[in-house]
């Protein structure tokens, strides 16, 4: 009769023991939901630490204007990912498309955050721009609707405090998270970025970049297929280049099959790339008016930004 009872209490006691004794094994090692989550610890740069500026490219002349490409995530952070496709990848390749397009046009300089697959924080992309002295700055990506595969279209994002629909402001927190890393974010929150974002509304750096988001849909148009709402905002980390100029522009949704295809193959990639290569000639050429008309100078005969027979009636090849 004991021996039974005693059977009875440890069959009770057994699973007691058992969790207690794994809860203690998971406190000392990692197991995952064992009282400690594995942790993924990446090395990043201390604080303070000035980024590693990239070659700029194109004419050895330091008047010529300077556009910075920004490909999108890279490293250990793959950016959204669907129908087989990663947006890392993606945005790198559409990005050297561009930079290819703009040398072999000639007369603007180009310099890429990064053009390999490396994770640069989002601040750094900024720091780089600003570093470099840009007179534009692009970054390039793509998105994902998860599940809707039926979603589709480019859409061109400037900065704003206030998001210019739910959707935006979803995009933009999902973008700056980015950089939140062991529950640390790594460069948002601060008084300085603040102050950043205050500055960044000076009209003239916002006006910019709303006109070139303008010029992109215009260039775009019948070669590169846009949202029906293809002008946003939204308050985006990597934008915050108080005196550059700066869009985001989102490619397309990897989560739609067929646009992911396009925007992988080398005629979707040279389609993006000549359309925006043309929308930044022309921006380029307004703003070197702009500047030679304050100093008094004849823009018509002073500037050669925009190649030869090209202009602001020319539209991308293949434009409806």
């Amino acid at each position: 009769m004991v021996w039974f009872r005693i059977q009875i209490a440890l069959l009770f006691l057994a699973p007691v023991l058992l969790f207690a004794g794994l809860y203690a094994i998971g406190k000392a090692v990692p197991v995952p939901h064992l009282g400690r989550e594995y942790v993924v610890r990446i090395a990043l740069p201390e604080p303070g630490t000035t980024v590693e500026l990239p070659p700029v490219l194109g004419p050895d002349d330091p008047t010529r204007p300077l556009v910075v490409i920004d490909a999108g995530h890279g490293g250990h952070d793959p950016g959204a990912v669907g129908a087989g496709f990663r947006e890392k990848t993606l945005t790198l390749g559409l990005a050297r498309n561009l930079r290819d397009q703009l040398l072999a046009d000639g007369g603007i300089r180009v310099a890429m955050t990064r053009d390999e697959d490396k994770y640069l924080v989002l601040a750094e992309r900024v720091q780089i721009a600003r570093a470099l002295g840009a007179d534009l700055f692009i970054s390039i990506h793509a998105d994902s609707a998860g599940e809707r595969d039926e979603v589709s279209g480019a859409s061109i994002y400037t900065l704003s405090e206030e998001a210019s629909s739910e959707a935006a402001a979803r995009f933009a927190q999902r973008e700056n998270e980015a950089d939140i890393v062991n529950g640390i974010e790594l460069s948002g929150g601060t008084e300085s970025v603040n102050a950043i974002l205050v500055e960044l509304s000076q009209r003239r750096t916002s006006d910019a970049s709303a006109q070139f988001s303008q010029l992109i849909v215009r260039e775009g148009e019948g070669t590169l297929a846009f949202h029906p709402q293809s002008e946003r905002s939204a308050a985006l980390a990597v934008l915050r280049a108080p005196d550059v100029p700066s869009v985001l522009f989102e490619a397309g949704f990897i989560s739609n099959p067929d646009e992911a295809e396009r925007l992988a193959s080398v005629e979707g990639q040279r389609a993006f790339a000549g359309a925006m290569a043309q929308a930044i000639r022309i921006h380029l050429a307004r703003e070197a008016d702009v500047s030679l008309q304050s100093a008094g100078v004849d823009a018509a005969s002073s500037t050669d930004v925009v190649p030869e027979g090209e202009g602001e009636t020319t539209a991308a090849p293949g434009a409806g």
